[in-house]
């Protein structure tokens, strides 16, 4: 390549949720946008191969191979990982990393990254979340607060497409939504119940990137409504939810500033000590192992959270020689996650005349009502439940039955179940941390990636908490055969792993300004999962998307003003 072709206005690494958002905004304000993606191209439905697969479609039915679960223990226990899905994510043997504390790091390397296999839930962060950890004393102040990212959040609502209704609950900020998928008459019946019962418990429609009744903005996406088939992590070929490879990253590349760069693993990002500033990256092909350098005015770090801290922690120089930015010492560290471990189920009898329609992919929400002004328990943070309630195939007998009689039982649905489930927040703090091994490396010469990251006494605490308490509202809705489990699952399974070069105000404790830039590096953005001050309760991504909106607005400005 010529120089000129490897010289940009701005670069993008990672091609997922907010690598896209990144994209599509900066190439918008007529910024020529190089995106860098490990993982090989996919392009929307064409690369969806078992879309449209029916069960008996798989050679096993969909089950797994035994040499398969072998060969890959860790990211089978992925959620939504199945034989329908595989193909988005990436095997155990291929990308090692050392855990000094079980982790289980799930990522998916491709263009679109786990925007085509993430939960879709989109609630927005109320200012309890942005202020707690401060007021409550169990991590440092955010630099912004709500109000700073409202006008954002709606921005990427209105373009992604966002189902649910407008509560009016303090603790769950209310948006630009789309109509929901109806609650199904059991989750009504809990809905009433917990009303009735606790004056402060909400249980309300969730908030889920998918278009129920696609506008204006969505059909010039190419973008069509969700046809309720809960299919999702397959690719959907309707655009029914979005993922950056049916929305933003074509949005972007009809303004022709855009180039896409498949197969290309970041080694670094490059100081220019002259400058003071990144003066680009570099990449190892992932086929050739080539080396190439890109150069741009901005750099926007967007390859997943544990990733970004990887390549700043390799972006070694003379200015910086323990990471990019890492005057503070801090990059790596208060590495956090959300605590999925604790669920509960039950039967509920009656409604055996009544069933729903279609696979809603959606379920309710019970909104955090725990510590929101003031701390009223014995650990600190909140916990946001998901809800659902669905009907088992067949009635009981069908599980004694052959022939005839299994056939004839098998047609008619069996009763009801009910589940609750938790996403608790976790208190980011310095020994819980990633950092980059001393003799280790991956097929490309990078360092592995150490994690160490474990639960706390705080996490154990709020367990016992979200089990008594939804065991409790189960049974006050008139369930039985209530089960409370733990399912002591290893941290990283929620996929919501957050921190490591987080924003705040006091470039001492933290390595992110108000606005995404390093503080010791201005012309680099850092806005995934990596930049999280705390992990909140709420699903995290709607918060990257708007944040890296935000950033790109403030950097196009500066770029003009001769500030970067």
């Amino acid at each position: 390549m010529s120089k000129i072709e490897n010289t940009f206005d701005a670069i993008v690494i990672g091609s997922g949720i907010s690598g896209g958002w990144a994209a599509k905004e900066l190439c918008e304000k007529g910024m020529k946008t190089l995106v860098l993606e490990r993982g090989r191209n996919v392009e929307h439905n064409k690369d969806y191969p078992t879309a449209h697969l029916n069960p008996w479609d798989f050679e096993h039915r969909g089950n797994l191979t035994k040499k398969f679960l072998d060969d890959n223990p860790l990211i089978t226990r992925a959620a939504g990982f199945g034989d329908d899905t595989k193909h988005f994510f990436v095997q155990d043997k291929d990308h090692p990393y050392v855990q000094e504390k079980p982790f289980d790091w799930i990522r998916g390397y491709q263009v679109g990254g786990k925007s085509l296999t993430w939960g879709r839930a989109c609630q927005r962060w109320s200012e309890f979340e942005f202020t707690a950890p401060e007021r409550f004393g169990y991590g440092i102040g955010w630099p912004i607060g709500y109000q700073d990212v409202a006008p954002w959040y709606s921005h990427v609502e209105e373009f992604i497409g966002v189902c649910g209704n407008k509560d009016g609950l303090e603790s769950m900020p209310d948006g630009e939504y789309l109509p929901p998928f109806e609650l199904n008459c059991v989750q009504q019946l809990v809905q009433q119940k917990i009303r009735e019962n606790y004056k402060d418990r909400h249980l309300v429609h969730a908030r889920w990137a998918h278009l129920t009744q696609p506008k204006k903005i969505h059909i010039e996406q190419g973008r069509g409504g969700c046809q309720a088939r809960n299919l999702c992590m397959r690719g959907c070929p309707y655009g029914g939810y979005f993922s950056s490879v049916s929305s933003t990253l074509p949005w972007a590349a009809q303004t022709g500033n855009l180039t896409v760069r498949p197969h290309s693993v970041v080694h670094s990002i490059i100081y220019n000590k002259k400058t003071g500033k990144a003066g680009g990256v570099k990449v190892i092909d992932a086929n050739t192992k080539e080396v190439h350098e890109f150069s741009a005015k901005v750099i926007f770090l967007n390859a997943s959270a544990l990733n970004s801290n990887l390549v700043l922690l390799n972006s070694k120089s003379d200015r910086f020689p323990n990471g990019l930015g890492n005057d503070s010492g801090v990059l790596g560290k208060y590495v956090a996650f959300h605590n999925y471990r604790a669920s509960v189920a039950a039967d509920i009898d009656g409604f055996e005349n009544k069933y729903y329609s279609g696979r809603n992919p959606t379920e309710p929400i019970l909104a955090n009502y725990r510590n929101l002004r003031q701390q009223d328990t014995d650990y600190v943070g909140g916990f946001t439940t998901f809800m659902g309630a669905y009907r088992t195939r067949g009635t009981e007998a069908a599980q004694t039955e052959i022939g005839e009689k299994l056939k004839e039982n098998m047609r008619l649905p069996g009763g009801w179940k009910v589940y609750m489930y938790m996403q608790g927040e976790t208190i980011p703090k310095a020994t819980n941390q990633v950092t980059l091994s001393k003799d280790e490396k991956d097929q490309w010469g990078i360092p592995l990636l150490v994690t160490s990251v474990g639960y706390d006494e705080n996490d154990e605490k709020m367990i016992r908490d979200f089990l008594k308490e939804s065991a409790e509202m189960l049974e006050k809705s008139g369930c039985k055969n209530i089960v409370q489990h733990d399912n002591k699952q290893a941290p990283g399974l929620d996929i919501h792993e957050m921190g490591g070069c987080r924003m705040g105000k006091d470039p001492e404790t933290s390595m992110l300004n108000e606005w995404n830039q390093l503080h010791a590096c201005k012309n680099v953005f850092v806005t995934d999962g990596a930049c999280m001050t705390s992990t909140g309760n709420q699903s995290p991504s709607l918060l990257y998307m708007a944040l890296t909106a935000r950033a790109v607005d403030h950097a196009v400005k500066e770029l003009k003003n001769g500030n970067l």
